[in-house]
């Protein structure tokens, strides 16, 4: 559905402690993912999920993704609203997002699920 939160970052320069934080206080099991900095994803829901991740040293403040059926679309809106918007990419396998700002500077992300998603080139 467009506009539900589906996917939330929580940077964490110590991602165990940070996995120990919120995995004590919700009950969550983390699932580390391969990649140029630590990522480790737990599912909230059927529809939703969270990471806690190191990708942005010294970064804080909770990133929220919101589902868009067309991340393009999305990323045209976004623009065409005054916030801005990056332009969209893979995550292989899963989807493809973008990362934005809303007009008065708060972060978030847009997510279009696809299976499809390529490996990114280059």
């Amino acid at each position: 559905m467009p506009g539900q939160p589906v996917h939330f970052e929580i940077p964490a320069d110590d991602t165990a402690k940070g996995r120990e934080f919120w995995g004590s206080l919700f009950g969550w099991k983390f699932e580390s993912y391969p990649g140029p900095s630590e990522y480790h994803m737990t599912r909230i829901s059927d529809q939703a999920g969270a990471a806690i991740t190191n990708m942005e040293p010294g970064k804080r403040g909770i990133r929220p993704y919101f589902d868009v059926d067309d991340i393009n679309d999305g990323v045209a809106l976004v623009r065409k609203l005054g916030g801005e918007a990056g332009e969209p990419g893979p995550v292989p396998k899963m989807g493809w997002f973008a990362v934005c700002k809303d007009t008065v500077g708060n972060d978030f992300r847009l997510w279009q699920n696809d299976t499809s998603a390529p490996e990114p080139t280059g």
